[in-house]
């Protein structure tokens, strides 16, 4: 709810939608440390016996590239909350003229810059968002910026899987093997869910059915096409058919699963929470 200076109130929200937020800062925080182990999994393949690499890989790729795609995020956050919310000119601050095609232009900047520094990009937009935010936690602004980046990610992930049906329809799946398709199966059934649980143990702000939902959901793996592109561009994979019917196989089933269950799922859980005329949050959680 938006009020006259622009601020809305996220309190409302606060308590229903503990799944959602989990599941998206989940989202974020997959697709930025996941790059680590992308490099772990090709030095395994590609550079011999790990006592020649693994103190380079520990000192550099897991520590120091997330150090400097962690600093330069959170530097270009304050920044542009600066820009935003606390210019000397009233009048000329962006978030008061208002354009949320900010929000691309900081994003595209903040990951070109990070990847020039040899930092995690991803790591870099993630800390970014969460600098900005805190900023200026209430204003108006934020809801611009957060539903045009929605939509952005809407349609990207919209185009992103029809391409992938596409490549499926004309044999993307020739390379599956049983094993494969276990593995997928593994991955949304038992691998996700188990470690979901496991991290979720402790957490006294989700009750047992969020824990299972949080659990359940966030699969999908649409940025798995990403790093399995990458990963193809190195000199330590040479064929990649059946890694491709293998991703392939994941997103098709995850999609299918979740997207069936994810709507259904969240509307049981916001009805056991919400009191009679309560507001409706029922929208499917966003996972990565």
């Amino acid at each position: 709810m938006q009020g006259d200076d622009g601020a809305f109130d996220d309190d409302v929200r606060t308590e229903e939608d503990e799944v959602r937020f989990t599941l998206t800062s989940e989202a974020g925080l997959n697709d930025a440390f996941a790059f680590p182990f992308v490099y772990l999994g090709l030095f395994l393949m590609g550079r011999g016996a790990w006592q020649e690499w693994g103190l380079e890989w520990v000192l550099w790729t897991l520590v120091g590239k997330i150090v400097v795609g962690f600093l330069v995020g959170w530097a270009a956050g304050a920044l542009l909350g600066r820009l935003l919310f606390r210019g000397r000119l009233r009048g000329q601050r962006v978030a008061e003229i208002g354009t949320p095609l900010v929000a691309l232009a900081a994003t595209f900047a903040v990951y070109g810059l990070t990847e020039l520094l040899h930092g995690y990009g991803f790591l870099a937009v993630f800390a970014s968002a969460v600098a900005l935010r805190s900023a200026e936690r209430h204003h108006g602004v934020h809801r611009e910026l957060h539903s045009l980046i929605e939509r952005v990610e809407t349609i990207l992930t919209l185009v992103l899987l029809l391409l992938v049906g596409a490549a499926m329809s004309a044999g993307l799946l020739a390379g599956l093997s049983r094993g494969g398709a276990a593995v997928g199966l593994l991955l949304v059934f038992v691998v996700r869910p188990l470690v979901g649980w496991a991290s979720l143990l402790g957490c006294a702000r989700v009750d047992r059915p969020e824990r299972h939902a949080i659990a359940w959901f966030g699969v999908r793996g649409i940025g798995s096409v990403y790093y399995l592109a990458y990963a193809l561009s190195t000199e330590y994979v040479a064929e990649g058919l059946e890694l491709w019917s293998v991703v392939a196989f994941t997103i098709a089933a995850s999609v299918v699963v979740h997207g069936l269950l994810a709507t259904p799922v969240m509307r049981r859980l916001d009805a056991r929470r919400r009191p009679q005329g309560g507001s409706d949050f029922s929208a499917a959680p966003r996972v990565g």
